[in-house]
């Protein structure tokens, strides 16, 4: 099964030059004729049809459109921000996230065309459904909401809100949305966190803050977080309404505290 879903998306090997986009353009059925000279290979980039049907691989399990399947374990990928994608696509391929069918589906595909498909899924517009009723007694999703919103300053965990929008909806280009996701993949990614099972670039904030995270807290915010409604479409924010307190890999775009702020100030819940 996982064969036949590699084939849709016809890895192509990291190639160099010419012979990477000529081999990139082939599989993509825009090959016109021979050239002599790099400078005259046609495009390398995929139409937005044909990888509609390339992607049909990555749908088997992120369901119709990225938008996920109900009650499931995989996350929605439409609409998040194509950064933030890219990034994650380039860390299942390098080794800094892992789920092997994830790795053998992407392990022989360029930087390029992984940004390609990354770019396809964050357009996709389509509507969330209602979360699920609340799986966690009153107390827990209290304890969830105020770590999300207010954080543990006594023990340098921020606010989710800090980092991931007002609105929990991620921030453009590159930090995702932690509504409308299922309470056991936040659950499942927050211990890999915890354990380095997943990791990113340095400086990994995140890995930092779940450190600090207790089971119950884990527990708590994720079920909190998947009990919530997702406002405005999802739609990521363009920019946070004040700067991160510290730099975070991965999101080196997003404006940062000054040094003695960011000291002073618990480390920034990132990816």
């Amino acid at each position: 099964m996982i064969d036949c879903l590699r084939s849709l998306l016809r890895p192509v090997s990291r190639l160099a030059g010419a012979t990477a986009a000529m081999a990139l353009a082939w599989s993509a059925g825009a090959w016109a004729q021979p050239v002599s000279t790099p400078a005259a290979a046609p495009s390398a980039r995929v139409s937005a049809s044909s990888m509609a049907s390339r992607v049909l691989a990555c749908t088997a399990c992120h369901g119709k459109e990225g938008r996920a399947t109900p009650d499931g374990y995989f996350p929605r990928i439409a609409g998040k921000p194509a950064g933030y994608l890219a990034n994650q696509l380039l860390n299942f391929r390098d080794g800094r996230r892992s789920y092997p069918q994830m790795t053998y589906l992407i392990e022989h595909l360029t930087d390029d065309y992984l940004r390609e498909m990354a770019e396809h899924f964050a357009a996709q517009d389509v509507p969330y459904p209602l979360p699920p009723a609340p799986q966690a007694p009153a107390a827990a999703l209290e304890q969830g909401r105020r770590l999300v919103h207010q954080g543990d300053a006594a023990r340098r965990i921020p606010a989710c809100v800090s980092c991931h929008g007002s609105a929990m909806t991620g921030v453009a280009p590159s930090i995702p949305g932690l509504l409308g996701l299922p309470r056991d993949y936040l659950n499942s990614q927050l211990g890999a966190w915890k354990t380095g099972q997943r990791r990113a670039h340095a400086p990994d904030c995140m890995a930092d803050i779940a450190r600090q995270l207790t089971p119950d807290d884990v527990s708590a915010v994720s079920a909190w977080l998947a009990a919530q409604p997702v406002a405005g479409g999802g739609k990521p924010a363009r920019t946070l309404p004040a700067a991160m307190p510290a730099r975070c890999g991965g999101v080196a775009e997003v404006p940062v505290a000054s040094a003695a702020a960011a000291t002073a100030a618990p480390v920034a819940y990132s990816r």
